[in-house]
């Protein structure tokens, strides 16, 4: 089977790569750039040139391909390119794919995307998910809600940094996923019958919410995190405000989203009969406490080296110092 990859130099995209490649699957990536996917052909990929802003190029893009993941998405931030590129771009895809006899169509959505309708990306999910489901292709919708990844930046990284670390008054508890584990069933969806024209979350094990995240940090880095409230009711008017100007439409963008971060609803799903459907063994999804647990050991001991070697360093030129009298 030939997989096609869209969103492949992301962080998802690669991981389905990766795991692609791993499983034995013939992999093309979707690139319009060939210098930032270079990594992708070392891994034994082919990089076809392709842009879903472009109609045109999606034809050649998908020849002798049996089998579609699509990971491509535009900034939560950017209103323009979202239409772009998740609307537009996605239903000319899809098109390219039913007229090309594509056989399998991977698609990420967002867990609970209807509930959201003024958030423009998760609104543009929901439509792509119901055109997806009249094309006639044999689809699966995985709906993810967070990344493992995503956190070091969010909260990991400043704790370290001593920088400030911006929570709402009513956090929402997130059921993250590592990537990789994403792209587990991404891959395993294609050989999996039971996972057509149906759709599935893929979240992590258990519900977190910002406050429980900067805690364990804290323990983790033996440091206290700078935290600063951030009103919900000032989310809300600044967005509603933002909308008057259509030079800010992607700052209310971004606020709209946020909100979807501190509305204080939980975004969970029960992942039993997933599992069971993708054959997939829970035991060996990635736990948010281990994620983190192993990036402050690596990181800590890394910045424990760097000090031991400029110790070093500062003692060998004390020594090499000429006495003054």
């Amino acid at each position: 089977m030939t997989l096609l990859i869209l969103g492949a130099t992301g962080t998802l995209g690669r991981q389905i790569a990766r795991r692609a490649l791993d499983e034995g699957y013939q992999v093309r990536c979707l690139v319009r750039s060939y210098r930032k996917a270079a990594f992708l052909k070392e891994w034994g990929a082919q990089l076809v040139p392709g842009n879903l802003c472009q109609p045109d190029s999606l034809p050649p893009a998908l020849e002798g391909v049996s089998a579609i993941i699509d990971a491509a998405t535009a900034s939560a931030a950017d209103s323009v390119s979202i239409k772009r590129v998740d609307w537009d771009g996605k239903v000319s895809l899809i098109q390219a794919a039913a007229a090309a006899g594509i056989k399998r169509y991977i698609f990420f959505s967002f867990l609970d995307a209807e509930k959201y309708p003024q958030v423009p990306l998760l609104e543009i999910k929901r439509c792509t998910e119901l055109f997806l489901a009249e094309s006639g292709l044999d689809y699966t919708i995985l709906r993810p809600c967070g990344f493992l990844q995503g956190l070091l930046s969010l909260y990991a990284m400043p704790i370290l940094d001593n920088q400030a670390v911006w929570l709402p008054n009513k956090p929402s508890a997130l059921a993250y996923m590592n990537t990789q584990d994403v792209a587990k069933f991404a891959v395993r969806a294609l050989s999996v019958p039971e996972t057509e024209k149906k759709s599935f979350p893929v979240v992590g094990k258990r519900a977190w919410d910002a406050e429980e995240i900067v805690r364990l940090c804290e323990r983790l880095s033996g440091k206290q995190a700078k935290i600063t409230r951030t009103p919900d009711a000032l989310l809300q008017a600044t967005r509603q405000f933002a909308k008057f100007f259509q030079w800010s439409w992607n700052v209310a963008d971004r606020l709209a989203f946020s909100e979807v971060l501190a509305a204080g609803k939980p975004l969970k799903a029960p992942m039993d009969d997933v599992y069971s459907v993708f054959g997939i063994d829970p035991k060996e999804t990635t736990t948010l406490e281990s994620y983190l647990e192993e990036y402050f050991n690596l990181i800590l001991k890394k910045l424990k080296e760097i000090e031991y070697e400029q110790l070093k360093t500062k003692k060998r030129s004390k020594q090499k110092m000429p006495f003054t009298f």
